[in-house]
């Protein structure tokens, strides 16, 4: 077990005196094994390579050992930031705040990806998600087997709705054979915490098991003085039970977390204000007099006291609000050998999750009585959601002659709601860090939305080997049926939501019987590869409050939505490999054609959006075209040294003008400019050494420039970012086997950028800089590990 005492952060100097004498932990990166590989196969490999030898497309894997380069508890998307054609961002260290973990894969954003733990589906990644939850809230970071990414075509099998442009395959680790404990104990900047702990029971006539538990909590960084907190606890169970020609496996993952929130900047106050700005609290009456500036109310004009140059009125909020998430997970699976060579599995799960997030607005507050004394212009938004939703795969497999033939099938039916409440009694500050449906009745409701969403998929695949597995071939074909039927509810408010502020009710659908796949690989001579693929795919038309199109007032829904067609894309993908015993090496090219790019637009900022005028809109971009080249090289010229570098180039552009219609309808000169959010050049190195114990390493990132605008006239300049790691392991030290101690440094050069983009407020064109679209980066952050196994 950990023991610890309670201490400041390492200092900036000691951070640098080590960077500048050891570099540390292990950037291994490789591509093993399929995208669709079957749930828990491989879960505990440490074998390392960086390109799949034997695949038809590009595939890259994340091990566990890839994560000793950050701090512990760091989410395992965010990990992937250093593999070729990925860009991950996230506001906080630890990638693990809800609101600002992103992610672009060859020109394709969060939600046009799909996701999958151990085969279960976890949805299209959302922020405000209806149909799934981050891999964060799904599996302890310690608890990962590998993950897998499929950076252009996914694999048949996966479970997803989402996957135009790849997927993401987690799988968690298999119990140990031998009984243990393992915990450890970190601090770290803005006063952060974590504990981990997991025992194993060992395996016991085929019987496996283990318990996994952590909690944790960080303050923000930014300049909040109150309210400032995040904290959140998890526990992961998993069970695996071996017999002769098959296997039984239970899995269950209970997470809840409580996250402060930062505030979204524009342009212009990141010149005005700086990267830290926050919210004013604790300081009550200082915000109070901001707020009486931007509200209409009885006393508001004799008690406006204007914010201090820089500042402007519009900055001013007192928080950027709580979000929290309450999540549940199992699964049951099956798989037996009904006979050689011929295979079948099952599984059930069921997800479900409650929602929240809370933040002070201005807005006129009454209190509910006829006097104006008690008046204040600050109001409670609180915006509420919903997900419960089960499902089942199955398939079969066999193999005969050298054919492998699979087949299976997924259904899923989901009910998720979401509502946002404006309450009108506030009289004065306290914590939004708890669910606020216990706390009475909203005064007034904005929009209440309950959604019906049914998935069927069905797939077939055959893999020829030829001439002695010197080639390959799979080809198949995948058949996706999926609706939404919205309905707008009366909701639980005194005041139920006005007919311009209210959701519609509405039915979508993406069907397309069949979505072909195929692909080829060619061992030219021993570790040299090529390989191509070819894929078609569509996409469920996204659900939430935020995304989807169903989330419009009935009008702007009359209007468009008979007009709305799914997503689809056609991806290419070819590449060579060279696997020898000290060099290898992956290049890849890719061209895709995405149809019907719908882009959502909201006319307010997110800390506005509940104001009247504030409604989603929705605009169908026609296509858009992503081509681009890949190369990962990894070189072991010593034993103990490993060198890993990536680069990519992507150009992802729009095919046309866009028609952008609002109140009027202007055409925007988009056709060849480069997709928002979607840089095109990236590069990334890591330097790692091992031996004596001691294993450092010193990864850096360049992500070129990004736009926020359609038309390009805003956006970031590239930037180049280094973390640091370095790991001890006491193993050579009698008394302390089993120990190991860690230092990661976070943004080791304290480069301040613009880290994820809000997606939702995405606009033509932003002259004078004043859409609040970015999250700024955290500064340098300093983490110390001890851990102990036995």
């Amino acid at each position: 077990m950990t023991v610890s005492s309670r201490a400041k952060p390492l200092s900036t100097g000691l951070a640098v005196l080590l960077s500048s004498t050891i570099l540390s932990g292990a950037l291994l990166v490789g591509a093993a094994h399929a995208a669709d590989a079957p749930a828990g196969d491989d879960a505990d490999v440490t074998e390392v390579v960086v390109v799949g030898k034997g695949q038809t497309r590009s595939v890259s894997t994340l091990l566990p050992a890839n994560l000793d380069v950050v701090p512990p508890g760091t989410s395992i998307q965010k990990a992937l930031n250093y593999l070729p054609g990925v860009m991950a961002q996230s506001i906080d260290a630890l990638g693990t705040n809800e609101q600002s973990l992103s992610l672009q894969v060859r020109g394709f954003n969060t939600t046009h990806l799909g996701y999958s733990l151990d085969g279960v589906p976890l949805g299209d990644g959302a922020y405000n998600n209806y149909n799934g939850l981050t891999i964060s809230r799904a599996l302890i970071s310690e608890n990962l087997g590998r993950a897998d990414l499929a950076t252009g075509i996914a694999g048949l099998s996966l479970p997803s709705t989402s996957n135009l442009g790849g997927a993401l395959i987690y799988t968690s680790s298999n119990p140990h054979k031998q009984l243990g404990v393992s915990a450890s104990q970190t601090f770290g900047s803005e006063d952060s915490a974590r504990t981990f702990v997991r025992f194993d029971t060992g395996e016991y006539n085929g019987f496996s098991a283990y318990l996994s538990a952590h909690y944790t909590e960080q303050d923000l960084f930014v300049n909040q003085g109150a309210y400032n907190k995040s904290w959140g606890s998890q526990f992961n169970g998993k069970a695996q039970y071996l017999f002769e020609r098959g296997k039984i496996t239970a899995f269950a993952d209970l997470s809840s977390t409580n996250q402060a929130d930062d505030a979204y900047l524009s342009k212009d106050m990141l010149s005005r204000l700086g990267p830290d700005w926050g919210g004013y609290a604790p300081d009550w009456q200082s915000y109070l007099n901001r707020a009486y500036c931007t509200v209409t109310g009885p006393t508001a004009p004799t008690k406006c006291v204007a914010a201090p140059s820089p500042q402007k009125n519009s900055d001013v909020t007192f928080t950027n609000g709580q979000i929290l998430r309450q999540d549940e997970l199992y699964y049951l699976a099956g798989e037996y050998e009904i006979a050689t060579g011929l295979t079948v599995s099952g599984k059930v799960y069921k997800h479900t999750d409650k929602g929240a997030g809370n933040n002070f607005i201005t807005g006129w507050s009454t209190q509910g009585t006829t006097s104006t004394a008690d008046d204040i212009p600050v109001q409670i938004r609180d915006t509420r959601y919903t997900i419960d939703r089960d499902g089942v795969i199955g398939s079969v497999s066999w193999t005969v002659a050298n054919h492998h033939v699979q087949a299976g099938f997924w259904t899923e039916d989901n009910v998720s709601s979401a509502a946002r409440y404006l309450w009108q009694n506030v009289t004065g500050p306290f914590s939004l860090a708890h669910f606020m449906d216990k706390d009475g009745q909203p005064d007034l409701a904005q929009w209440v939305q309950e959604t019906t969403w049914k998935t069927k998929q069905f797939y077939v695949q055959d893999t020829v080997t030829l001439f002695d597995d010197a080639v390959s071939i799979d080809f198949g074909f995948k058949s996706t049926d999926a609706t939404s039927d919205a309905k707008a509810l009366p909701g639980i408010a005194k005041t139920a939501a006005a007919a311009s502020t209210q959701f519609a009710s509405g039915s979508l659908k993406a069907k397309d019987s069949f979505l072909p796949q195929i692909g080829a690989r060619w061992t030219i001579t021993p570790g040299h590869e090529v390989y191509a693929s070819y894929s078609e795919n569509i996409a469920m038309f996204q659900g939430g409050f935020k995304l989807g199109p169903q989330s419009v007032s009935q009008t702007v829904w009359d209007a468009q939505g008979k007009y709305l067609e799914p997503e689809t894309s056609k991806s290419i993908d070819v590449g060579y490999r060279y696997i020898g015993d000290t060099l290898q090496v992956s290049l890849a090219a890719y061209d895709v054609d995405f149809d019907n790019r719908l882009l959502q637009y909201n006319p307010c900022p997110t800390n506005q959006q509940q104001n009247p005028g504030c409604g989603n809109s929705f605009h169908n971009a026609g296509g858009v075209t992503s081509k681009g080249v890949e190369a990962g090289v990894l070189w072991k010229p010593l034993s103990w040294l490993t060198w890993y570098n990536s680069a990519s180039l992507n150009k992802t552009t729009y095919n046309e003008d866009l028609n952008w219609c609002t109140t009027t309808c202007v055409i925007k000169a988009t056709k060849g400019k480069q997709q928002v959010d979607t840089p095109k050049e990236m590069l990334s190195s890591a330097v790692t050494v091992k031996g004596y114990g001691v294993s450092a390493s010193l990864q850096g990132k360049y992500t070129g420039r990004r736009y926020y605008t359609y038309t390009n006239d805003q956006g970031f300049g590239g930037v180049t970012t280094f973390d640091l790691g370095v790991n001890y392991d006491f193993r050579h030290v009698g008394f302390m086997k089993g120990a190991k101690l860690s230092l990661n440094v976070t943004n080791l050069t304290d480069k301040r950028y613009a880290s994820n983009f809000d997606s939702s407020v995405f606009a033509p064109d932003d002259a004078a800089g004043s859409i609040l679209v970015f999250h700024t980066s955290a500064p340098r952050q300093t983490f110390v590990t001890l851990g102990y196994s036995f």
